[in-house]
């Protein structure tokens, strides 16, 4: 480790050329913000960078000073800046102004749909818009597959529930977040992912590591952050209809604008099923859960001159049927049958107040209201759940003499009251987290640190200290090095959380006190940008180690007919190692490489053991081209997964199974779009290797029987499958000074 270490300070005092950092707003309508996608351009060196989201850029001058640089953003008046040798390593704002009358500037750089933040301290991954056009991507659990970083496997071969995994952790270590409000929370957590389809996704940031303490004490393994399409720029109308081989079909759809000068609006609406049953391994179980999922979001902007607001409705239903084929809500009696159901409804507001005088203080305050009703029947076991929860975030930006030192206080508060009952377990909880936090961002030429902090005071378990440190150190003009570390702690909603353990005749053993689960996660990452063919590529390693401290322990392997829940008696950690490679080979033409290696171990029973259904490895590939008049866009991805430990299980002739390994398996999907005017026309195929299992389910024959189990489901079930759909746009009006 001493000898990295040294070489990581050698690489750092290796001489640069100089960097320029700084943001560009753009003045219009009487307001200021952020301009994304302005163009920087220095005139020497022919060199040129385009600004983040947030407006943000960095960009290296060259060898001679003084240089111009030339700063252009569609609608607003160009503008140059001089720089010197005393501006290097400047930070600078840059104020664009509107051009009603001259001609649109039209931007010549090409947008990345996947990058790998540069600006950002923490190692943020965006997924962009057309990243998410590769795939099918009717619903969040989808959106993943063109990724390498998220996981996201089936829970059991009979509810069609799927989970997120994120450095080899379940997903309920992970935070997720619509637009930095928590989503996905408590009991929306095993079947939420099917409540947002992901054409109304604008972008999905992901977060490696423990993330910012602004944002809540939740985030252990990492942190996914939904943007949704906002009414300042959203289509006017947009359509995507969807259908498969499985009879499988959807309909979404959005639009808005602008109201007046102040207000704004959008309307999002979802419609999906399945509506034929499916069984193509002929278990006489359905492969795919007969289903309905009908989901709708509002929501609205207001731009005054010293406060911005957003606030919206979002809401759904879920109804799925599963089990053996034949069985309705109205035939439970006779088959084994799985009926979920899920109502949601919840309120968010953002409010924003600014200071004219002082431009670098904001105060921010984020509402949440939540009403969650879930059942779900695996058999003759059932589950009923609802949950009330509210949350609010204030939040104070400032500086401390320059931008170079900022600052990031502010307080927290969250109820919940949830009430979980499985048979005749009842785990009724009401709880209070009034919390406060505070964060300092140092901002230097080459290093940038956040260190930040926050208590919260949980009414059930006491006091929670949750310190935070992140850091990136550009070693060179192309080479950033970045690191992490901090503690995160929740509390465990046992039932909901292994939901999908009901579908198996083992009984429950709970423990009769469960504490709150607490993790420590620190991890590195070094991101190293090369010219390929005079086009911008990049390399990334990143290594995280996280362990546990009173971990809700899921025991299979004590007892072949229990299954025990049990807080954490010895060591339960894991070891993530991800390298990845950008390399756009031609223009048009792009391939990403990924390997992840995963070493996720608890002790079970003394025992260290890696965790069931999680594979060492994992290799993945992604290769895009888009035809040169863009009317069409080719995808293939393949994703190998390595073997993993299958718990054991009892067979009807009452022997143990002796397939405890998974096999190594392939699964590959490719898409086709065809763009004419205002239309897409795509058909895909996943799993395009045909690789299914064959007995997904011990013991299919006698449900009621106690050898059922149908939760080790590894692979796909129900083989090929190719599907076909269309969108439609219109694209939204031009604005005046936009």
């Amino acid at each position: 480790m001493k000898y990295l270490v040294a070489f990581l300070l050698l690489l750092s005092f290796r001489p640069v050329h100089a960097q320029m950092k700084g943001v560009v707003y753009g003045h219009g309508e009487n307001k200021k913000e952020a301009i994304t996608g302005a163009k920087i351009k220095s005139l020497k060196s022919k060199t040129g960078v385009v600004t983040d989201a947030d407006g943000l850029f960095e960009i290296t001058l060259g060898k001679e000073l003084p240089d111009t640089l030339v700063i252009s953003a569609m609608g607003f008046t160009s503008d140059t800046l001089i720089v010197t040798k005393k501006d290097r390593f400047a930070l600078v704002e840059i104020n664009l102004y509107s051009d009603k009358l001259l001609p649109e500037i039209v931007a010549l750089a090409r947008r990345e749909t996947h990058s790998i933040s540069k600006l950002k301290v923490l190692h943020v991954e965006n997924i962009g818009e057309g990243e998410l056009r590769k795939a099918a991507c009717c619903n969040l659990s989808e959106s993943f597959e063109t990724n390498a970083s998220v996981d996201v496997n089936m829970t059991d071969a009979v509810s069609g529930a799927k989970k997120i995994q994120m450095m080899g952790l379940d997903g309920v270590y992970t935070q997720i977040q619509m637009e930095n409000i928590p989503y996905l929370r408590g009991l929306e957590s095993a079947f939420g992912l099917n409540s947002i389809p992901g054409t109304w996704v604008e972008s999905i940031q992901i977060t490696k590591g423990t993330g910012n303490v602004v944002n809540g004490y939740e985030s252990m393994a990492g942190l996914i952050n939904l943007e949704l399409k906002k009414p300042e720029n959203i289509e006017r109308f947009y359509l995507n209809v969807y259908g498969n081989r499985f009879g499988r079909a959807e309909i979404n759809m959005h639009g808005g604008g602008k109201i007046n000068e102040k207000w704004r609006s959008a309307l999002f609406v979802h419609g999906a099923g399945v509506f034929s049953e499916v069984d193509v391994n002929k278990d006489n179980f359905r492969d795919i859960p007969m289903s309905r999922n009908l989901s709708a979001l509002n929501r609205w902007r207001y731009d005054g001159k010293n406060m911005e607001a957003q606030f919206g409705v979002n809401s759904y239903y879920e109804q799925k049927i599963g089990g053996q084929t034949g069985y309705y809500t109205e035939r439970k009696d006779s088959l084994y049958g799985v009926y979920v159901e899920n109502k949601h409804i919840d309120a968010f507001a953002k409010t924003g107040f600014l200071f004219p005088k002082k431009p670098y203080q904001s105060i921010g305050v984020v509402y949440n209201l939540k009403y969650q009703e879930s059942m779900a029947r695996f058999g003759n076991r059932v589950f009923t759940g609802e949950e009330k929860r509210a949350y609010v975030n204030a939040i104070y930006d400032g500086i401390i003499g320059n931008t170079n030192h900022k600052i990031r206080t502010g307080a927290s508060f969250v109820y919940a009251d949830i009430y979980q009952q499985l048979d005749s377990i009842s785990l009724p909880r009401v709880e209070y987290v009034p919390g406060v936090f505070a964060e300092y961002t140092y901002t230097g030429t080459r290093f940038t640190y956040i260190a930040g902090m926050r208590g919260d005071y949980h009414s059930l378990y006491g006091f929670q200290f949750s310190p935070r440190l992140h850091g990136k150190l550009s070693l060179n003009e192309k080479l950033d090095f970045r690191f992490t570390g901090g503690k995160g702690f929740r509390v465990s909603n046992m039932i909901i959380d292994n939901i999908s353990l009901l579908a198996t005749s083992r009984d429950w053993v709970l423990d009769s006190i469960i504490k709150p689960e607490v993790s420590w996660n620190a991890g590195a990452s070094l991101v190293q940008e090369f010219d390929f063919r005079e086009r911008k590529s990049s390399i990334s390693l990143d290594f995280y180690h996280t362990f546990f401290e009173n971990q809700l322990v899921v025991d299979r392997d004590r007892d072949h007919t229990k299954i025990y829940f049990t807080n954490l008696q010895g060591k339960s950690f894991s070891n993530v190692f991800q390298a990845e490679l950008s390399l756009p080979v031609m223009a048009n033409l792009d391939i990403r490489l990924a390997f992840k290696y995963l070493e996720v171990k608890s002790e079970f029973g003394g025992r260290i053991r890696q965790q069931v259904m999680q594979p060492k490895y994992r290799g993945f590939f992604n290769i895009a081209y888009k035809t040169r008049n863009k009317r069409w866009e080719y995808d293939f991805t393949t994703t190998v997964y390595g073997k993993s430990r299958l718990h054991e299980v009892m067979l009807p002739d009452g022997t143990l199974s002796t397939d405890n390994e998974t096999e190594v398996y392939p699964l590959m999907n490719a898409q086709i779009t065809h763009i004419y005017k205002n239309w897409d026309f795509y058909v895909g195929g996943e799993n395009l290797a045909n690789y299914k299992l064959k007995d997904p389910i011990v013991d299919a024959a006698n449900p009621f029987g106690p050898y059922f189990d149908a939760t080790r489901a590894w692979a796909p079930i129900q083989g090929v499958n190719i599907y076909a759909g269309l969108r439609f746009k219109i694209k939204k009006k031009k604005e005046q000074g936009s």
